[in-house]
């Protein structure tokens, strides 16, 4: 086996700048006409350009070592060579001369050679954490291991529910608040450590169960973040600390069966009545509808739909709690003293290919009653609530990543594992070439993308970062879908067979590309959009 060749930096900032200065083409080409007569360029653009940004964080951490500075050189061959393949044949298009990767042609070589790679297997490269969140990773990655693992086969399996010690277990950690001020009983301090906590926490969990514990946090942080941003001291108090001890769960009720994530033309109404408001419609995508005990309800209240975001408001909608099966609630009106008619919730299940525990709704509204005193925001919520639920989800696409990360990494460790144990043809298939530079190139995409997650957190602390945000979310979740992918190769059969957990990392990281902003929406509505935005100044 040869050796791994000696980081070169240099060449590999070099080679980067060349990258940027094909995706600057493109966003000028871009600028030029309409985003949606170039739809295919305008998504090509977005992906090269998340592409070349996490290339420019993992270059930073490559100045931090030996086995940092190869991590880094893979990582920006790969996102060169991935690039010209986006670019091949289209170059007219991208408005680049056919030549352009030929000053990397030596880097390339070099790094992207199989004998590279192979000898660089088993080089996950260090994390580079304070103490401080390094103890809250090993914090995390316990409970993860005792708690979550020997949960999620089961959970996954038979699409059962989370059981109540993991939800107890994870308040008890204080990860249900990890977006709440302390002031109101959570464990937010309104720095960086926030934003890297979360990303740190989120991925620990996700690496034990994406379904039962990486997302299982996210509903309190979307809500907590609502209710900070838009609510009335009054119900700060009244929810925020509910949340963060875990004693109130909460669902996410935004999406609707014809408007995704085209949120400013929902039709689900609340119109008012005595003492609040009915709810009239049907959302879908509710995940961990059933068990909560409140929903974040986004509805029209004024019914003139020309005024689109600005005629919707938030609304804490309280129910009771419901099994995992589906289910129908109702209210009665005139026993609470009220002349409305009766109101009726059902939600019905969506089955879906993996990220089970939570399930999945479709909840239909009829007449639901909600009090004045939930509309979030009070009076001066009104006609509010896109910019709460906004503020609400500002953190989603980090933490996906985060999600994202930490399935990865629990499939890479699965195929490692796998690899140095599985004989074929009379030795490990550890030590054939593809499956070495196999693994390579997943620990490579996994540390580069990790790294970049971290700016992002530090970033948005600053309150910047919204559109790195985007770039992180869309490049690491399709890396999730390759990482997965192979992880179940290298398992040969077994990776088609249920008893082994890597099938479940493949159908589990499937969804990242399409929740918190379809991969195809953010690409073209944000990243692009945003990109040709500043090229023009």
């Amino acid at each position: 086996m040869t050796d791994a060749p000696e980081p070169a930096l240099e060449p590999a900032v070099d080679a980067l700048r060349l990258a940027a200065g094909v995706v600057q083409a493109g966003v000028g080409t871009l600028a030029q006409g309409d985003l949606d007569d170039a739809q295919v360029l305008a998504y090509d653009v977005a992906h090269a350009a998340a592409a070349v940004r996490t290339a420019d964080a993992v270059l930073d951490y490559g100045g931090r070592g030996e086995e940092e500075g190869r991590i880094a050189c893979a990582f920006v061959a790969d996102a060169l060579a991935e690039l010209a393949g986006r670019v091949a044949g289209r170059e007219t298009t991208w408005g680049v001369s056919a030549d352009w990767p030929a000053p990397a042609a030596d880097f390339l070589s070099t790094w992207r050679a199989p004998e590279t790679l192979a000898a660089m297997a088993g080089r996950e490269g260090p994390r580079h954490l304070d103490p401080d969140f390094e103890l809250v990773r090993e914090t995390f990655h316990r409970f993860a291991d005792e708690q979550l693992r020997p949960r999620a086969e089961h959970i996954h399996r038979a699409n059962a529910d989370i059981p109540e010690e993991v939800i107890t277990g994870l308040a008890e950690m204080g990860a249900l608040g990890l977006s709440i001020p302390e002031e109101y009983g959570g464990f937010a301090t309104g720095g960086e450590s926030d934003y890297l906590g979360m990303v740190v926490a989120t991925e620990e969990l996700s690496w034990g169960s994406l379904g039962a514990g990486g997302s299982l946090i996210t509903r309190p942080e979307i809500l907590s973040r609502a209710v900070v941003a838009g609510g009335t001291e009054e119900q700060k108090r009244r929810w925020l600390p509910a949340l963060a001890s875990g004693e109130i769960m909460n669902a996410v009720a935004v999406t609707e069966p014809d408007f995704g994530s085209d949120v400013a033309n929902i039709v689900t109404a609340a119109t008012p009545c005595a003492g609040g408001w009915l709810v009239n419609g049907v959302k879908t995508w509710c995940t961990f509808a059933a068990r909560a005990d409140v929903l974040m309800l986004l509805a029209r209240t004024d019914p003139d739909r020309t005024k689109a975001h600005r005629g919707l408001t938030l609304f804490v909608v309280e129910k009771p709690r419901a099994e995992g099966t589906g289910f129908v609630l109702t209210q009665d009106p005139a026993g609470e003293g009220r002349s409305d008619p009766p109101g009726r919730m059902e939600g019905r299940p969506i089955d879906t290919l993996g990220y089970r525990g939570m399930h999945s709704y479709e909840i239909a509204f009829e007449n639901w009653f909600v009090p004045e005193a939930n509309v979030v925001g009070g009076p001066e919520g009104l006609g509010r609530g896109f910019y709460s639920q906004m503020a609400g989800f500002e953190n989603g696409r980090l933490q996906t990543a985060a999600r994202a990360l930490g399935v990865m990494q629990a499939a890479y460790e699965a195929a490692r594992d796998y690899a140095g144990e599985r004989v074929v043809f009379g030795k490990p298939i550890a030590e054939y070439q593809l499956t070495r530079a196999k693994l390579t190139r997943m620990a490579v995409l996994i540390q580069a993308t990790r790294q970049f997650s971290y700016q992002v957190a530090r970033l948005m602390a600053k309150g910047e970062g919204t559109l790195e945000a985007s770039m992180l979310k869309a490049y690491v979740c399709r890396a999730a879908e390759w990482v997965t992918r192979e992880a179940m190769q290298i398992h040969g059969g077994m990776g088609y067979a249920e008893e082994y957990a890597v099938s479940r990392y493949f159908v589990d990281a499937r969804v990242l590309s399409i929740f918190e902003g379809a991969d195809e929406t953010l690409a073209l509505k944000v990243v692009a959009r945003r990109l040709v935005e500043q090229s023009k100044g």
